[in-house]
């Protein structure tokens, strides 16, 4: 199953206030396993940034002037993201900013049944706890150090690594079949992510104890 991490920075907080987006990010995960094709672009937001987003990302309006307009990779994006599931932290403030370009320019907007939250994800499983990108990134132990600024793509990869932790594939496995046959997979050398955890039964419980008990003096029990 192929998924899009996304991420957007803009010049300001609301689109109520005229607020566009700056840059967009989105790296592809291929069964939670990021693949090599990404969208990455900077904008010219036709607008000045806040002091507030400078302090946040650091784009300067003149280096935004030279880049492209939302309307002018407005259909690539859509076609990136079509079809896949798309994984942002705090939803609602990229779908809103992205919907408001898109419907600048008179496109389709994203529909929320296409998303999936993950600070929604981390407030249900860690209620009353830090779920900001960052604090995910500590308590999963992902190194963030790289994280100077909010920039879209580096947001996009802790993200992709925190996302992984929160729905519990944490460590990738080969894909097993109920006989414990190993299944091919056709991704060339990767390792798909497997949540079910495979419990022994009381029979290789016992087996096992037996076991130690009759190759090992020293008594463990």
């Amino acid at each position: 199953m192929k998924e899009i991490v996304l991420d957007t920075e803009t010049t300001g907080l609301s689109v109520r206030d005229g607020h566009r987006i700056v840059e967009i990010g989105c790296i592809e995960l291929d069964n939670l396993v990021p693949t090599k094709n990404i969208f990455h672009v900077y904008l010219n937001p036709e607008r000045k940034v806040s002091e507030k987003a400078f302090e946040v990302h650091g784009y300067t309006d003149e280096f935004l002037s030279t880049k492209q307009k939302f309307v002018e990779i407005a259909r690539d994006f859509l076609s990136f993201i079509e079809g896949k599931k798309i994984i942002i932290h705090n939803a609602e403030f990229d779908i809103g900013h992205l919907n408001n370009e898109l419907s600048l320019v008179g496109l389709q907007k994203i529909s929320n049944s296409n998303v999936i939250d993950t600070l929604e994800l981390a407030r249900n499983k860690f209620p009353g706890s830090g779920i900001s990108l960052d604090a995910l990134c500590k308590r999963f132990r992902i190194d963030n150090s790289k994280r100077e600024k909010h920039t879209a793509l580096i947001d996009c990869d802790l993200l992709s690594k925190v996302y992984i932790n929160l729905i519990g594939q944490r460590e990738p496995t080969l894909n097993l079949v109920d006989n414990n046959e190993v299944k091919e997979t056709s991704n060339e050398g990767k390792l798909d992510y497997y949540k079910k955890i495979i419990l022994p039964t009381k029979e290789e419980l016992l087996s096992h104890s037996e076991f130690l008990k009759k190759n090992f003096k020293k008594n463990y029990f």
